[in-house]
């Protein structure tokens, strides 16, 4: 291709950052859910959630009872799960959905007994729309931050991050989140719940669903009693100070690679300060050789990941990389507290809050949202909160914790990295990692 098309496609698959942006940066659900309850319980038009996982604890069920009387308020409300990390929706959660006409749709529904390559690519962005004015987007899932799927009750909270944001690019948002509809819609077609991906409306079906009682609309939940850390951040960006943001999402078309040129583009420019967070670590060669480059010119780089075992593989994967990052003169911090869970990055005055993580099932297969914003102010307030969770239980990586570990965690590290460069290659995208 010749250098001026390069450039050309190069500056159109850019992100355009936008002026006359509201933000507000949202820490764990303890701030999350509240704000987003309030939202919903506002709303006079719409209402469109996406959400990898939707669990039935007390913070989902809020959020479902805050749907449902939307809902019978008239307001339309339209729900994405996906179909791996959601499946059905089960007890309490189904109840309070099926007691109302609301829409959802299953993404990628998982078939049983079969397998291929397009099961991988999941739904993993965690969304919310509200009339087409607010959007919530960031790393946080309906689920409650004392909760795992797989472990149950956690004794410390997880540590994520989300952004509530007001201004030109929820339209964007607006566009992608109504293409997924569209997508999980026309690849249900008619049938189950469990073939087709659709929810349908029947009354028989959500009779059975919520049970003799389906009629009555279910018993409110009783409201949690407000804590001192719970009360959320101002706007950033007030009106006669606005800032500049932007909706980048990935895809499995025409945005393959867009938050990942984000990250690059925002580590190549960065001069004094790269601070990541990220819940699942495992980058390409490019990516490194961009964090190698910025500290050899004199950046800060730092690094927050995961300082507990939450998934094998994915953990003993990033341990194989803590040696070649060390000596590029990048900084590790391992979190733990809890699980972490957040997916964002700064780089001097810019920042990006999403749901993608820096691994090949985010950057080659998922499909993922981030929101990206250029302003001192915000950059400021988010690298505070970072900053504080590494004060409060971040363990710096440095040689002596290499040089102690035991050979088998040397092995099964290596051995995890090599397992997941296999399944880069056998993707078929193993050149463009």
């Amino acid at each position: 291709m010749p250098p001026a098309w390069r450039q050309w496609l190069g500056r159109r698959r850019r992100p355009v950052l936008r002026q006359g942006h509201q933000v507000r940066l949202l820490q764990s659900g303890a701030e999350f859910f509240p704000l987003l309850e309030q939202a919903i319980d506002a709303a006079v038009t719409s209402v469109w959630i996406e959400t990898y996982i939707f669990n039935d604890d007390a913070s989902g069920q809020r959020i479902a009872s805050a749907l449902a009387s939307a809902a019978r308020r008239g307001v339309e409300v339209r729900v994405v799960v996906d179909g791996y990390g959601t499946g059905e929706p089960r007890g309490r959660i189904a109840q309070l959905l099926a007691s109302a006409p609301l829409d959802l749709r299953v993404f990628r529904p998982l078939a049983r007994w079969r397998f291929n390559w397009q099961a991988l690519r999941r739904l993993h962005r965690k969304l919310a729309l509200i009339d087409s004015t607010t959007l919530f987007a960031g790393g946080i899932n309906l689920i409650d931050d004392h909760q795992d799927p797989a472990r149950g009750r956690l004794d410390s909270p997880r540590l994520d991050f989300a952004i509530e944001v007001r201004g030109p690019l929820v339209e964007q948002a607006l566009i992608a989140m109504r293409h997924v509809w569209r997508r999980a819609t026309l690849a249900g077609g008619a049938g189950a719940w469990s073939d087709a991906g659709v929810w349908p409306d029947a009354g028989a079906w959500r009779d059975a669903c919520a049970g003799p009682d389906a009629a009555t609309a279910p018993a409110p939940l009783p409201v949690p009693a407000a804590r001192a850390t719970d009360r959320p951040q101002a706007w950033l960006g007030a009106p006669g100070r606005l800032v500049s943001a932007a909706f980048v999402e990935r895809d499995n078309w025409r945005h393959r690679k867009a938050i990942e040129r984000a990250y690059l583009r925002a580590i190549g420019a960065a001069r004094h300060d790269v601070l990541i967070a990220c819940a699942y670590f495992f980058p390409g060669a490019r990516f490194r050789r961009a964090l190698a480059e910025a500290a050899a010119r004199g950046v800060r780089v730092r690094l927050l990941l995961q300082g507990q075992i939450e998934y094998r593989l994915p953990h003993f994967g990033t341990l194989s990389l803590h040696e070649e990052l060390l000596r590029a003169g990048v900084e590790i911090i391992e979190y733990q507290p809890g699980f972490l869970h957040a997916k964002l990055a700064l780089a001097d005055q810019w920042l990006t809050v999403g749901s993608s993580n820096i691994d090949p099932f985010s950057l080659l297969l998922a499909r993922e949202a981030n929101v990206i914003v250029h302003d001192a102010q915000t950059a400021a307030a988010l690298r505070a909160r970072v900053e504080q969770a590494i004060a409060e239980g971040g363990v710096p990586v440095g040689w002596s914790h290499i040089v102690a570990r035991p050979w088998w965690v040397r092995l099964t590290a290596h051995g995890a990295a090599l397992i997941l460069r296999i399944g880069v290659a056998v993707s078929g995208r193993g050149l463009r990692y």
